[in-house]
């Protein structure tokens, strides 16, 4: 932060006490592509401040950013500046000394309204002190040539904006639908039917459930993969404005804008921290979700083991039935050829009868005979 007053003083071409910040904020800076003069190109890797400077001896307003040891701002404001909001939080304007558009993007619309007031109460500032300058011109009677002819609005003002990092938000949406499956066919035994519409009816519901699961489990999956991606950025955040604070508590010559400036840092950083418990909390409940899906996944694999076993069963007892059939037909077959076999005897046994029968009355009536 020493490096950076140094550098402030360096840039103004007054002298060093008589040029002080008189407002300052934080935003990500862009300037014009040169070649294109349609696209931004970012000058700073992150949000730098930047600052409004006076300088009383010269009596002119100026803004200055540095990034490390590099003014990648200095452009003095002239009244024919114009600074113009493009978007919520994004805003422009163009110095024609620099040959350049210098863009903004600030993190909240709030940040943007209060820099493009500024910027407007310190135009007019310029135009009030120009106007004097003039007039003291004309009461001492020396020839006065306007500088520059004043800076006109730049003709570079780019067609598309790119914006900043808070607008550039991905909207990753997925979608999967679980595959139909086959239902299995009804068994042909009563006590197998049952056991079997039960089994699918159980697995039926699983694989409802399975789907559900899947289709949750592929949505947390991404969720838990982009949290943990916004989890390490809100880290590097958190460290980035520690560091921040520290130096910010180092300098005694701004004892006020660091003041300010380390309260809105520890807010940030409270709110950096609440939000990275909460996303803590929903990866824990993203996990316990998974594991309990994994469960039920071993329950729908077991059921479905248990289920092929019966299927097995009942076709080796449609094989027995099968076998019971045939043995059935061939005994009822073998009764019917005993039953016709045996008539045939009973037939010949009572013409045997009837022949003894006929036999013995002739053999009676010999003896009576005789």
């Amino acid at each position: 932060m020493l490096i950076h007053h140094h550098n402030r003083r360096a840039l103004c071409k007054g002298s060093p006490t008589t040029e002080q910040p008189i407002f300052s904020t934080r935003a990500h800076v862009f300037q014009i592509d040169p070649n294109t003069k349609k696209n931004w190109v970012p000058t700073s890797k992150h949000a730098v401040t930047v600052s409004y400077f006076y300088d009383s001896t010269r009596n002119v307003y100026r803004i200055i950013s540095l990034d490390g040891s590099k003014a990648i701002i200095n452009s003095t404001i002239t009244p024919n500046m114009t600074f113009t909001k493009t978007s919520q939080k994004f805003g422009q304007w163009a110095d024609s000394r620099a040959n350049t558009v210098y863009g903004l993007g600030f993190s909240s619309e709030h940040h943007l309204s209060k820099f493009a007031e500024k910027f407007q109460e310190f135009k007019e500032a310029a135009r009030l002190a120009k106007e004097k300058s003039q007039e003291k011109m004309e009461l001492t009677s020396t020839p006065s040539q306007e500088s520059a002819g004043g800076d006109l609005q730049s003709p570079l003002t780019p067609e598309s904006i790119n914006g900043t990092d808070d607008e550039r938000t991905p909207d990753v949406t997925q979608n999967s639908e679980p595959r139909a499956e086959p239902t299995q066919n009804a068994l042909p035994f009563p006590h197998s039917s049952a056991i079997s519409k039960h089994w699918e009816a159980e697995l039926a519901t699983l694989k409802g459930n399975n789907a559900k699961l899947t289709a949750a489990l592929l949505e947390s999956t991404a969720n838990v993969k982009q949290w943990k991606q916004q989890l390490a950025a809100y880290q590097e955040e958190a460290e980035r404005l520690h560091k921040r604070v520290t130096e910010l508590e180092c300098v005694s010559s701004q004892a006020n804008a660091v003041h300010s400036h380390k309260t809105e840092l520890n807010q940030t950083v409270q709110e950096l921290e609440e939000t990275l418990k909460v996303k803590e909390e929903e990866i824990e409940r993203l996990k316990q979700e998974i594991d309990n899906a994994r469960e039920l996944q071993e329950q729908r694999d077991s059921l479905t083991q248990k289920l092929q076993e019966v299927e097995i069963r009942n076709k080796d007892l449609e094989g027995q039935l099968s076998d019971l059939e045939q043995r059935l037909e061939k005994s009822q077959n073998e009764q019917e050829a005993f039953r016709s076999n045996l008539k045939t005897l009973l037939e010949i046994l009572d013409g045997k009868i009837f022949e003894l029968t006929e036999l013995r009355d002739n053999l009676a009536k010999l003896l009576e005979c005789s």
